[in-house]
């Protein structure tokens, strides 16, 4: 099975500019892998390497999975147990496992601009991917977002309506969201959250704002609610956890208020009693877990179409 041509750059940074064409192109791989048509053997004999500076469950363990699936030989490295801690800066730890013969690295880093600073320095062959940088961007989340809207609500985004709850501010997942939501030519995107946790930088151009919960739910096809990132806040932009979820949580009586067959999602991890109660995480209208899923396909999608391709 040949994967489509994705017109995908050499790297995956940033779905900022990413062409509606090439990203069609990897949700359709990617559901395809979601089916389980793909090719044990794609990157046999290639090295990739997930190389984490920040803490990670989903994304870390579906890029390892990824690329296990398609027969990579694959290396964990963990910041915290590495010669990091002696001093070696990132780029080193990149060039020497180079020197090894990792073509493939999947980079999370606590820093905006790091990945992209990495793949402006390595050699002629190696792909890096971005799982994550600062606030700045998370593509592949992105995409395994849009490959679940895609499933539930079909490839056609300009009739949905789409709100995305929270802290925009401090979320490279919203970024990467509000990106392609935008290049899938999305009919409606609302974003509602306290305003001391919304940029002011321009993310939210097109956008329908508010500080209302209750109304931006009306009506809406999809509800994506975001982390509280309190390790990115800086003290006193939310009084109480408890005053955030009573204005911002996603309770199942305030679901009522969006379409009957709205999906619910969110990124993880959950701050259950925060953002979203039990009720709603768990129930029939979450597709969280599916998100979840979709990660390890995404991932797959991204992974052949660099390191093949």
């Amino acid at each position: 099975m040949n994967a489509p041509h994705t017109h995908l750059p050499r790297h995956l940074l940033t779905l900022d500019g990413l062409p509606r064409d090439a990203l069609n192109a990897l949700l359709v791989r990617a559901q395809a892998f979601a089916e389980g048509h793909y090719d044990r053997r794609a990157l046999d004999g290639i090295a990739v390497c997930t190389l984490f500076f920040e803490p990670s469950t989903r994304t870390r363990m579906s890029f390892t999975l990824a690329a296990q699936r398609l027969g990579a030989d694959t290396l964990n490295f963990d910041a915290s147990t590495s010669s990091t801690r002696k001093g070696e800066t990132a780029l080193d730890t990149v060039k020497n496992l180079e020197a090894m013969g990792v073509r493939g690295f999947v980079v999370r880093h606590q820093e905006d601009g790091a990945v992209a600073a990495l793949a402006s320095q390595v050699n002629d062959g190696t792909v890096l991917v971005n799982a994550g940088d600062g606030r700045s961007a998370h593509p592949t989340q992105g995409l395994l977002d849009m490959l679940t809207l895609r499933q539930a609500k079909g490839a056609d985004f300009s009739t949905r309506k789409v709100l995305i709850v929270g802290d925009v501010k401090h979320s490279r997942v919203a970024r990467s969201d509000l990106q392609a939501l935008r290049t899938l030519g999305t009919g409606e995107i609302r974003v509602c959250g306290p305003a001391s946790l919304l940029p002011q930088d321009g993310t939210l151009q097109g956008c329908t704002v508010s500080d209302d919960l209750d109304a931006a739910l009306e009506g809406v096809d999809a509800v994506m609610m975001l982390r509280l990132q309190r390790e990115r806040m800086e003290e006193g932009l939310v009084a109480s956890l408890d005053d955030y979820h009573r204005d911002f949580g996603l309770t199942a009586t305030r679901l009522t208020r969006a379409a009957p067959d709205a999906i619910v999602m969110h990124p993880g991890p959950i701050n259950r009693g925060v953002e979203i109660t039990d009720e709603v995480a768990d129930g029939p209208q979450s597709l969280i877990l599916r998100q979840v899923s979709n990660g390890v396909a995404v991932r797959m999608a991204v992974l052949e179409a660099l390191l093949k391709g």
